[in-house]
């Protein structure tokens, strides 16, 4: 019985939130999930082959990070995520796992908050602090303040994947998408695109899915 309440209870979280394809709102958190497998807008940043530019962003810790302070990294594993989206909560523990499967092997993930606190309070510093220190986040989890980096790379949801590959100097962009092809249990995971990205580029071969769905909530820009 617990646990049929548990997942009713995970369950509804997910349908508070406004559906694109329905346009059920939820006004409390304003937030709009996809469950399709169509993107509800053309996406515009970044498309796979593109240079990454490298940016300048507060960590949970006050300090400040940026791509190249990674000397030795062969490349990132950037996720655009937040505090409050169910779905990104969901998959918090699956991007820990990433994280301590592929920093040591040049891949460290790179978290990142694109949501203005004004729009959703729930994803403020502050909060964001709590949630790396409650979560054990092993990753730099950083601020988008201003919102100038997430228009950029064209992310969408949260969560949102891109990979990078350095070459050359430059951060070039292998995979955009998301995590894996199972947001509700990551038991039922059939298909692990971020991994099968990050190991094919470990073994210098091509990646052979490039680019899949985000499928998350929407950033909250201020009105």
């Amino acid at each position: 019985m617990k646990k049929f309440l548990a997942l009713a209870l995970f369950a509804t979280a997910f349908i508070s939130c406004k559906k694109e394809t329905t346009t059920t709102t939820d006004v409390a958190n304003n937030d709009t999930i996809t469950k399709t497998e169509e993107p509800a807008t053309e996406r515009t940043g970044y498309n796979i082959g593109d240079e990454a530019t490298d940016f300048s962003l507060k960590g949970t810790d006050d300090k400040m990070y940026s791509l190249s302070q990674f000397a030795n990294a062969k490349g990132f594993i950037v996720i655009f995520t937040c505090n409050h989206c169910p779905y990104a909560k969901a998959y918090e523990e699956r991007i820990v796992a990433l994280d301590a499967k592929y920093k040591s092997l040049g891949y460290p993930v790179i978290a990142i908050n694109p949501n203005d606190p004004a729009a959703q309070p729930e994803d403020n510093f502050d909060l964001m602090k709590t949630r790396a220190k409650e979560k054990g986040f092993t990753f730099p989890y950083l601020m988008d303040e201003g919102q100038k980096i997430y228009p950029q790379y064209g992310a969408t949801k949260t969560p949102h994947v891109y990979i990078l590959q350095k070459e050359n100097g430059k951060n070039i962009v292998k995979y955009i998408g998301a995590i894996d092809n199972n947001h509700e249990n990551a038991n039922d995971v059939t298909e692990k695109y971020v991994e099968a990205a990050v190991d094919a580029l470990l073994k210098n071969e091509p990646v052979k899915q490039t680019e899949t769905v985000a499928i998350g909530c929407t950033i909250k820009v201020k009105k």
